[in-house]
């Protein structure tokens, strides 16, 4: 095991981005639900506001661990062809499990949003933050949904990671930064001492608390 807990591995993960501290520009996005303990303790570490990225896996029918894509805020979906084709998923299937996925990003994004706009992301450097990164399903699709809105750069940061996963993204984003890349990888919670599903509502209370630290650290700048 490599940490305590997700709040241990964002105090680490943040060392890692020093070079983005008290930056104006700096957005921290945290994937909920398990990566935004992690984003919390880095956004604080920087000085930068927090904010999410609601993304949601598409599992494969009868092995919803195994990711055949996944979708994101912003009408984003990305689908892994090989995986499809490979065990043979109908276009129906696909559709029926997006649908259904659907339903539970629009439900997160009404709970931890509430009617607080989304962030303006353009010219921004954006730092993407998950718990870690297994197949990386939805990361992409969370790279794909900032993209759209052109920051300045995109950062992805993760405690751990696979390697093979951490190689695909790397063509895809301005920098890749993350703790470990253990082999053989299996899960990321395999890394974790205490790895607890994280709820919605101590999702709500980190970003609440988040915003609060934020506004009195700029007063106080």
């Amino acid at each position: 095991m490599l940490f305590k807990d997700r709040r241990l591995a964002g105090q680490v993960l943040a060392g890692e981005l020093t070079a983005y501290v008290n930056r104006s520009d700096v957005l921290v996005l945290g994937l909920p639900r398990g990566g935004v303990p992690v984003a919390f303790e880095v956004a604080k570490a920087l000085n930068a506001p927090l904010d999410v990225l609601v993304v949601r896996k598409l599992g494969v029918p009868n092995h919803e661990e195994l990711a055949m894509g996944a979708i994101a805020s912003g009408g984003v979906r990305i689908l892994n062809t090989h995986i499809v084709d490979e065990v043979k998923i109908s276009d129906e299937a696909i559709a029926r499990i997006a649908a259904q996925e659907q339903r539970e990003l629009e439900r997160r994004e009404r709970l931890y949003r509430g009617d607080k706009p989304d962030a303006d992301l353009s010219g921004r450097i954006v730092i993407l933050v998950d718990d870690g990164l297994a197949t990386g399903a939805t990361m992409w699709a969370a790279i794909v949904a900032v993209r759209k809105q052109q920051p300045a750069k995109i950062i992805v940061a993760v405690p751990v990671a696979a390697l093979e996963t951490c190689e695909a993204l790397e063509a895809e984003v301005d920098e890749m930064v993350y703790v470990a890349t253990p082999s053989p990888f299996y899960s990321v919670s395999l890394w974790y001492d205490n790895f607890p599903q994280t709820t919605d509502e101590e999702v709500r209370d980190l970003l609440t608390k988040a915003g609060n630290n934020y506004q009195l650290l700029s007063l106080n700048s």
